[in-house]
């Protein structure tokens, strides 16, 4: 392909909204260009890579005996409703009412549409397993989306479902579709760690996400150096603490609990410089509302509580803090001074405040804190488990190591659904008695332009991005310094056409540009190899192999050896 042939409109300034190198150098390379807030047009060199990763996912999945499918992208909110995922997707959902007065939704995600094909299509366990798989557009009504692809409204996404008579025959397709993101992320490229998730909206009870670690990723996980515990944070959970090392008793053990003002103090941080004390010695007392009453959730005073990990305690699909006019009401006292103390509600509490003592906590009175409180001698506690996200320091719950936090970037996920949707659509099988049976699902899915982005995090330097040859627009590039030279000129689209015709997929710089336009643009873009017809050639016959990747020393060959020695490069047959 020739420059000029094509569209490749680069940039030599940054982009003001892009906050990222991902989104940056997508833009700057010509790659993408936004249309609105969350949706992107992607032009021929984004096109292109879009177009490697989508044949590596559809290879590692028809290898893997899952069946392509295609799905619409409308869909009726009676499936929704049905599911119960309605209300979870809330603002999110993108809908909208059609000329015969019936609300349409833009799919989120395909879970719904794919268990009423079922249900409707499969009716005995002679037509089971089956997994099938689509890569289709999923949209999603973001509040604020940013860093380019990585949170936009339109997400292009392979999701995969397994349909399965026993738990067997799921554990066996989880497995199956497991294996296969790690092909399709190594192929890629990726630097990425499995992680155990939690589930969240999809339902189901086992999960995994995939996560290419980079900060600018808005995913947290909790990680053992040992290498055998790696979560999401909404998963993880600390190793216990023990009262010995948690407790602030001292030599002289548990004191009496007292009283004491605290005119105009509220807050973590007034209370502690207020009582010069630590937050590790304040207990934060949370009114919820969980299935329709009050409870109070008890957290150290530097921690915070996982709400999803909460929810899951009170066996709710979600929860939320109580209103201000319901905590008054329960505390009697205003915000920043609720206490566990007296309080006639279920009090559940995390497992690092059950072990302190002689902690400090609201009185439920205006200006008042207590001290020397003592969890079970000055309140009672329904219920101990863990209820915080973990901290940098946390210790392993499996071998008691310290945990590192970091951020990551998803780009797979993959879930055991069990009969979440089956049950609630219908979709069943006769067993070999005869017996009616849910069928048992799982779901896996993959952002494909995520996959994108989270590569050029991770591949990228001070003058553009770095392609693996796997998914680079192109292999190499031919760069002739004075195009205006005949004999530089036809030495190039010979080499060029030499090069597509050995099967090695070929871009040549033909612009009438300057040498540093055209270097500059080169580095940009970010093609794995690039050939250089400048002076050496000219003078010697010479031409220059260079490695993006760098590392390599440039290499000078006759023009008629640059063939070879690009198929040594790439690991094409001679």
């Amino acid at each position: 392909m020739k420059w000029t042939q094509t569209l490749i409109p680069t940039l030599k300034e940054d982009p003001s909204e892009a906050e990222v190198a991902s989104h940056r150098l997508m833009i700057r390379s010509g790659m993408i260009r936004k249309l609105l807030a969350g949706a992107y047009s992607y032009l021929p060199l984004g096109t292109r890579v879009l177009n490697k990763v989508t044949n590596i996912i559809r290879e590692e999945m028809d290898k893997a005996g899952a069946v392509e499918v295609y799905l619409p992208a409308l869909q009726p909110v009676e499936l929704l409703e049905k599911s119960g995922r309605l209300d979870v997707f809330g603002p999110d959902l993108i809908r909208f009412v059609d000329r015969h007065g019936r609300t349409i939704a833009l799919g989120p995600t395909h879970e719904e549409v794919i268990t009423h094909i079922i249900r409707n299509e499969i009716s005995s366990y002679r037509q089971l397993p089956l997994i099938l798989y689509q890569i289709q557009m999923k949209f999603r009504d973001e509040l604020r989306p940013r860093f380019g692809v990585l949170r936009s409204k339109e997400v292009l996404m392979k999701d995969a479902y397994s349909f399965e008579i026993d738990e067997e025959g799921l554990e066996k397709s989880y497995k199956a579709m497991y294996d296969a993101y790690c092909r399709i992320f190594d192929r890629c490229g990726l630097d990425y760690i499995p992680v155990e998730a939690d589930t969240g909206a999809m339902g189901g009870d086992v999960s995994h996400e995939f996560m290419v670690p980079s900060e600018v990723g808005e995913d947290l996980l909790a990680r053992c150096p040992s290498g055998d515990y790696s979560v999401n944070i909404e998963r993880a959970e600390p190793a216990p603490l023990p009262a010995e090392n948690a407790g602030n008793a001292g030599k002289d053990g548990q004191q009496p609990m007292k009283s004491v003002s605290t005119p105009n103090v509220t807050t973590i941080e007034q209370v502690s410089k207020f009582l010069k004390t630590g937050p590790d010695r304040l207990v934060k007392t949370l009114i919820y509302k969980a299935g329709g009453k009050p409870v109070a959730v008890l957290v150290r005073g530097d921690h915070e509580v996982n709400e999803t990990r909460l929810a899951k305690v009170l066996g709710q699909d979600g929860v939320g803090l109580a209103d201000e006019e319901s905590i008054v009401d329960i505390t009697g006292a205003p915000i920043g001074f609720a206490g566990p103390v007296g309080l006639d509600i279920e009090i559940i509490a995390d497992q690092a405040v059950s072990v302190l003592s002689n902690c400090i906590t609201g009185a439920n009175k205006a200006d008042t804190h207590l001290v020397n409180v003592a969890p079970g001698r000055d309140f009672k506690v329904s219920r101990v488990d863990n209820l915080r996200y973990v901290v940098e320091g946390d210790g392993c719950p499996r071998c008691g190591k310290e945990l590192t936090i970091s951020h990551g970037i998803e780009v797979g996920h993959v879930f055991k659904l069990g009969t979440k949707y089956s049950k609630a659509l219908g979709a069943k099988f006769l067993d070999p008695s005869g017996k009616q049976m849910p069928i048992l699902m799982g779901c896996y899915g993959i952002g494909v332009n995520r996959i994108i982005a989270a590569l050029i995090e991770r591949s990228h330097d001070d003058g553009g991005i770095i392609w693996p040859p796997e998914l680079a627009p192109y292999q190499v590039l031919v760069l002739p310094i004075n195009v205006e030279d005949e004999g530089c000129r036809v030495a190039a689209e010979r080499l060029h056409d030499e090069l597509e015709g050995a099967g090695v997929e070929t871009l040549l710089d033909d612009r009438e540009l300057r040498a540093g336009v055209k270097f500059k643009d080169a580095d940009l873009i970010g093609i794995p190899y690039r050939i250089v017809l400048g002076r050496r050639y000219q003078e010697a016959g010479e031409v220059e192999v260079q490695s993006r990747k760098g590392g390599d020393e440039p290499l000078f060959v006759p023009l008629d050896k640059a063939v070879v020695e690009i198929k040594k490069k790439l690991n094409l047959p001679a």
